[in-house]
């Protein structure tokens, strides 16, 4: 842990709702859920005002819209969240070369790299404020949650304390006064079932857990977290801020409309996953020894299986034979609505005929149905010739409801066309390069 409150946690707050909320004026003030359309979606970020009502991230789309029904349940537009976290990141690296996105609204920064006078508790905190402000600017009005501490997990735990646009600078020294009263689920890594663990030993607190000890933590909870947790609960944390962070796997995972039955078909599935995964490997220069697949039954639960090769490959038909061996274990008779496959424990060499001298083999033609393109999707942008820019405020009965405002208006009038008007157009977000 530094001597030092040097090291500065973003998070841009609802970030996705945020964007869309900027840029469609009428949604502001009022409950936005991003995700969760279909009847298999699932919410991806919810504004505050729909956070009032229980919504939350990873919730199904069904339990959000009958918590908060006259919430506004848009699509998304990733192409801008994209940009505007461009614009964030680049303010980040204004202020410091050591900046570590974890995600496109969160990063640390090293401030002992910036350009700052002293590390002094006044000075970081003017510096956290300007980062603020900065933010707020190039964003068009959003804002951002900061935390400064001395350590990842002191300025991560602080970035919690005064949400929505607030900040918390951790004084060095204070760190243990700070987190002795958590509840130790605040710790990286402490999830239902690890607090359950800790529960029954009579453990809630991080006061309760910095008692306990390491020895009797390892038991409880094996080497590697138990050595983690007594560490942190004694805020001892020595991680750098990385400005490269390691890639440590590559997966591809789809949900499903309706319930996959057909074995077949999965497997099909999967080898189109494992091929894409293969692609993306050599494409990076990255080849793994750990193929993993993930499941999601009918029911919501997610079973995962992995095997391990002895040696680094980075061939999609090597990756899909492994895939299609693995779902062969599962249980699958009830349906499927999700499938994903993954290769971790990456190396940047290969190992060239894993499976040793075998023909190119002959896989069985899979017809692999397309979800079908929604053409005009809740909160997608599109253009009418006379009325101009605007979005989809719903559509459904061969016709589409827009909304004509942009970030840069008043709230808009709403007018219904045909699906098929020729006057009205998406716009299709720029093409990544």
């Amino acid at each position: 842990m530094r001597s030092t409150a040097s090291i500065l946690h973003l998070d841009l707050d609802a970030f996705f709702a945020a964007v869309e909320q900027r840029d469609k004026p009428s949604l502001r003030g009022k409950p936005v859920i991003v995700g969760g359309t279909g009847g298999r979606g699932v919410v991806a970020t919810a504004s505050y005002e729909a956070r009032r009502y229980g919504v939350g991230s990873a919730m199904s789309g069904r339990e959000a819209r009958a918590r908060c029904p006259h919430a506004a349940f848009l699509s998304g537009r990733f192409h801008a969240y994209r940009e505007t976290s461009t614009r964030v990141m680049q303010v980040l690296r204004d202020l410091s070369p050591l900046v570590e996105p974890l995600s496109l609204d969160e990063a640390f920064v090293d401030l002992a790299a910036a350009d700052l006078p002293d590390l002094e508790v006044a000075t970081v905190t003017e510096a956290g404020e300007r980062l603020r402000q900065r933010v707020h600017e190039v964003t068009g009005g959003l804002t951002a949650t900061v935390g400064i501490a001395s350590s990842k997990f002191l300025a991560k735990v602080a970035s919690e304390l005064d949400k929505p646009d607030g900040m918390t600078v951790v004084p060095p020294g204070t760190e243990l006064d700070l987190l002795r009263p958590m509840k130790v689920t605040v710790i990286p890594g402490v999830g239902p079932a690890t607090a359950e663990r800790l529960r029954r030993a009579g453990i809630h607190t991080i006061a309760e857990l910095e008692a306990v000890d390491e020895d009797e933590l390892v038991r409880l909870l094996g080497q590697a977290q138990g050595h983690g947790l007594w560490q942190l609960a004694r805020a001892q944390d020595s991680r750098p801020v990385l400005a490269e962070r390691e890639t440590k796997s590559i997966s591809v995972e789809g949900t499903y409309d309706a319930d996959l039955n057909d074995r077949k078909l999965m497997e099909g599935l999967l080898t189109r996953q494992a091929k894409d995964v293969g692609t993306r490997m050599r494409k990076n220069g990255f080849s793994g020894r750990t193929v993993s697949i993930k499941v999601r039954l009918h029911d919501f639960t997610t079973l995962s299986r992995s095997s391990t090769l002895s040696s680094p490959t980075d061939d999609g038909g090597t990756i899909a034979r492994v895939a299609r061996s693995l779902l062969g274990d599962l249980d699958t008779t009830g349906g499927v609505r999700l499938l994903g496959v993954g290769v971790s424990g990456l190396a940047d060499w290969v190992q060239e005929d894993l499976f040793g001298e075998t023909a190119e083999e002959k896989e069985a033609e899979v017809v692999l149905p397309e979800p079908p393109r929604r053409t005009w999707p809740p909160g997608a942008d599109v253009v009418h010739d006379e009325m101009g820019p605007g979005w989809v405020w719903g559509s459904g009965s061969g016709v589409v409801t827009v909304r004509f405002e942009t970030a840069d208006t008043p709230p808009g009038p709403v007018r219904s066309y045909r699906a098929d008007d020729p006057a009205l157009h998406r716009v299709e977000p720029p093409v990544e390069t």
